[in-house]
């Protein structure tokens, strides 16, 4: 009879070690997807019958979801989703995590920064091999909405400006990146 799975203390298997690894890499997929509008790479990240509970936003099937956020992040001209901790409990073929998170947002007009900082409650399932959200779900925390005033830019004249899509500069610095997203638009 095998442990049930918990957060406690104890020697961790090799495979647990290396499910952890890929399921941090899983949700830190999430916000590179969809900060850089990545919608063909957020797609493979949930399984086919996987489903997104961003309440009150949206709720339903997970490539409903992928095909409602281009109009929701149409409101943005940048965005950054960042993972901060992570917990996750494994058994088997299915997998729970809660991952802290913090969503930062600019309003298209750039006077507007809006920030979400909550978890994700999410359950996964590996099937043929790969892991997968079967179930997203969104609890907010707190959130903080400001007015962005004027701002010293520090001397960062000619640095690289993020854009939320293929034009994002790393893509032009980083050609395996460059040539991942461009498999999947083709």
């Amino acid at each position: 009879m095998s442990e049930s799975p918990t957060l406690c203390p104890r020697p961790l298997p090799d495979d647990e070690v290396i499910n952890q690894a890929v399921l941090r890499r899983l949700v830190d997929a999430y916000g590179h997807a969809v900060d850089r509008r990545d919608y063909a790479l957020l797609r493979t990240l949930y399984h086919d019958d996987g489903i997104d509970d961003h309440s009150p936003y949206f709720v339903g099937a997970a490539s409903d979801y992928i095909d409602w956020l281009p109009s929701m992040m149409a409101n943005w001209s940048a965005t950054s989703h960042v993972m901060l901790s992570t917990l996750f409990l494994i058994d088997g073929d299915q997998a729970e995590g809660i991952v802290n998170a913090r969503a930062w947002h600019l309003t298209t007009d750039h006077k507007r920064e809006f920030i979400a900082w909550g978890r994700y409650a999410d359950r996964y399932e590996r099937r043929d091999g790969a892991w997968r959200f079967a179930h997203r779900f969104f609890v907010l925390d707190s959130i903080e909405d400001r007015s962005v005033g004027a701002v010293d830019d520090f001397g960062s004249t000619g640095v690289a400006i993020g854009a939320a899509g293929a034009d994002d500069p790393t893509y032009g610095r980083l050609h395996m990146f460059a040539a991942d997203r461009a498999a999947r638009e083709t």
